[in-house]
């Protein structure tokens, strides 16, 4: 073995022998190197710009978004209305996050959603479907007219008959809150 990494070494470990000759600066290549610098510095700054044109659409994206709510919320709704039961929770999801201020409650409100929720959480055979529905529920209702709306819209009875979860312990704890909240507005909910 010893004789074999012998003979192969040289040929594994052979270098090329370096020119050391000394190199010629001439005018003409002084202006090519100077060239290729200005090149590469119009590169860099041509990178720069596209970083900061970048960066402002999407700040401008950014500040523009809330302006498309309402199609987004009404795309929402309308998932609702669908019949598979993943379709309804990723609506469901969706109004809960759009429920931030009493303003896109009442919107909310306003196009129908509070009664689909309500729909379907009377329909929801599953308890992740009813934990969405619950809890976009409680998102609206944080708003007094929101929750006015939905007591008018039999709210309290549909909540009261959800079934209780063995297995997922935020279904109850999203019907409590539900339940809480219409009975700190002074609502009877024993009915």
């Amino acid at each position: 073995m010893r004789t074999i990494a012998a003979r192969v070494s040289p040929y594994l470990w052979r270098r090329t022998p370096i020119n050391l000759q000394p190199r010629r600066f001439s005018t003409s290549s002084f202006g090519r190197d100077e060239q290729s610098i200005e090149q590469e510095a119009e590169r860099k700054v041509g990178w720069l710009l596209k970083l900061i044109f970048a960066g402002t659409a999407t700040l401008i994206g950014y500040q523009i978004f809330p302006y498309m709510g309402d199609n987004l919320m009404q795309q929402s709704v309308s998932l609702l209305q669908v019949k598979d039961p993943l379709f309804k929770r990723m609506g469901a999801s969706r109004l809960a996050r759009f429920a931030i201020d009493d303003e896109k409650r009442m919107k909310i409100v306003e196009i129908g959603g509070a009664q689909h929720l309500l729909n379907m959480l009377e329909s929801a055979r599953d308890d992740c479907t009813r934990k969405e529905a619950l809890k976009a529920l409680f998102a609206v209702s944080k708003s007094d007219e929101a929750a006015v709306a939905l007591h008018q819209a039999g709210a309290i009875s549909i909540i009261k008959s959800t079934l209780e979860s063995a297995e997922d312990a935020e279904v109850g704890k999203y019907k409590s809150n539900l339940l809480s909240r219409f009975l700190d507005l002074s609502y009877d909910i024993s009915s």
